[in-house]
């Protein structure tokens, strides 16, 4: 197998007390210097992102093997091996689509008497020609852990697992970062499902929001995404706030129109794709919702007043989603899980997922093959509230 470059990152600068540290002479942890399991994230057709926290200066890699063939990922571009005191992310690329690999993570201490090494982990590559598929969503779990902790029980393993937004309340504390992202509610969330987080709008709330890409994998670089799963084409977009870029909570920190509308020239060459355009299923995930159950014409933000759908990003992507035969939005936000189906003003459906308390959290499979794509909702007591069908385009 060819090998191509391989790429590892530690972005976003120190947490908590690193800033303090970077001034003094920087010593091994006393303890274990893995603060986090591994994570995997932003899965692929060609590779995966390993990301993973520590309590120490370390250099470290991660090493892979798998269809006959093994590697590791230890250098960044700049010529370095991976080091970092934060949270480490390491790109594995050139692999094979649809094939099953293992990957561990490496770290040593920077005084180099200290080595520690993950269990490997066992994931697949995405694969556009598979005969079927199944995705895995969660939203809005708001850091509460117990809720967490019992999604994880009941959720299965699939193809990839969807994070869509409000994985937190608000980044006003630094700390909350790694545990929030990485190990929340002390699970390991990724085992078996590879992670995609799609922003929610509480997900850039607070002024540390901007170091939320220093804790997880995107592909590309960029807080969206497509890829073709077997026969569903999946399109993850970010909605951005709920509320309009200038709105004195935000304290100028946001510019999310600019970002919607490059999702919107982006969305144009995006369904042009071969694999998107002529996939069977059709399927966009976005925190906010593109439709809701009462959409009223003004809002007040000046008050209390919030967007329960957002009409912004709507009016920018719903002619290119049309055209693309989108059968179905997944998305979060209200903590009101509901089917809003397709009629003559909106070619898609509406599917909403529940909120972070346990009575109202919900968990949504997607499983699709050559007959038809199913997308079953069901909440923690196990109990099917909503159940859609779709045939092929």
């Amino acid at each position: 197998m060819k090998r191509r470059g391989f790429l590892a990152t530690s972005l976003g600068g120190a947490f908590g007390a690193g800033l303090a540290a970077a001034a003094e002479e920087v010593k091994a942890a006393d303890g274990p210097l893995f603060r986090t399991p591994v994570s995997l994230m932003a899965p692929r057709t060609d590779g995966i992102t390993v990301v993973w926290a520590v309590n120490a200066l370390c250099r470290g890699w991660v090493e892979w093997k798998g269809e006959g063939s093994d590697g590791k990922a230890d250098m960044t571009p700049a010529g370095f091996v991976p080091q970092t005191d934060e949270v480490f992310q390491v790109e594995v690329n050139g692999l094979k689509a649809g094939g099953e690999y293992e990957v561990k993570a490496v770290v040593i201490g920077v005084d180099g008497e200290k080595k520690e090494e993950s269990g490997w982990r066992k994931f697949r590559t995405i694969d556009p020609q598979a005969a079927s598929t199944r995705f895995l969503v969660w939203n809005d779990t708001h850091e509460h852990d117990e809720t967490i902790r019992k999604l994880d029980e009941v959720s299965p393993k699939a193809d990839f697992f969807l994070w869509n937004g409000d994985t937190c309340n608000d980044w006003k504390d630094e700390a909350k970062l790694i545990p929030t992202l990485l190990h929340p509610g002390g699970r390991d969330i990724t085992a078996g499902r590879p992670m995609i987080l799609n922003w929610g709008n509480h997900d850039g709330r607070g002024k540390f929001a901007y170091k939320v890409p220093s804790c997880v994998g995107l592909a590309d670089g960029r807080p969206f995404s497509a890829f073709r799963s077997g026969p569903v084409a999946a399109i993850f977009l970010h909605t951005g706030e709920d509320k309009p870029d200038d709105h004195p909570t935000f304290k100028g920190r946001v510019a999310y129109d600019k970002l919607r509308k490059e999702q919107a020239e982006w969305l144009k060459e995006v369904i042009e794709r071969p694999e998107m355009k002529d996939a069977p299923y059709r399927v966009v995930f976005c925190h906010i919702p593109l439709r809701w159950i009462e959409e009223p014409e003004t809002v007040d933000y000046a008050g209390t007043g919030f967007d329960r759908y957002s009409r912004r990003s709507r009016d920018l992507w719903h002619d290119t989603l049309a055209k693309w035969k989108t059968q179905v939005v997944i998305s979060g936000h209200t903590h009101n899980a509901q089917w809003i189906p397709a009629n003559g003003s909106f070619p898609y459906g509406q599917l909403v997922g529940g909120g972070p308390q346990e009575e109202r959290a919900r968990w949504i499979v997607g499983e699709a093959d050559a007959s038809s794509l199913r997308l079953t909702v069901t909440d923690l007591a196990g109990a099917v509230t909503h159940k859609v069908e779709f045939k092929p385009v």
